[in-house]
């Protein structure tokens, strides 16, 4: 995901691309597999989310007017990504965070389980 949010970063400005139009916003669709076994979650076998694809974003560009550009069309009119540098910094942020959320969900989980395999000493 923060892969994704980097190269829509990186191209926010890019206005031709190799298929020749502006730079299209990624987008990464995942799906949730719900853990059916405490035992599974305790391993490395735990599988919460997958990654199904990653796919374009299909809202128009942004039209700008900007005569001088090589890529303006005859009206002068010049097409750019439509990327939005808040929404991709609020969807990096919020991939932080969820990252963040899950390490301590996972520490928590083993910190439980050992003070269960202590109490049953």
């Amino acid at each position: 995901r923060m892969n994704v949010i980097a190269s829509n970063l990186a191209n926010i400005e890019t206005t031709h691309t190799k298929r020749g139009g502006p730079y299209r916003r990624k987008m990464v669709v995942m799906s949730t597999k719900p853990i059916q076994d405490f035992n599974k979650m305790l391993t490395l076998e735990a599988e919460g989310v997958k990654i199904d694809d990653i796919v374009e974003d299909q809202t128009p560009f942004r039209k700008v007017f900007n005569p001088g550009h090589p890529d303006a069309d005859r009206e002068g009119y010049l097409f750019k990504p439509n990327v939005d540098l808040v929404v991709e910094i609020t969807n990096m942020l919020m991939a932080t965070r969820a990252f963040e959320a899950n390490v301590a969900a996972i520490k928590s989980t083993k910190q439980m389980a050992l003070k269960a395999l202590e109490i049953g000493r």
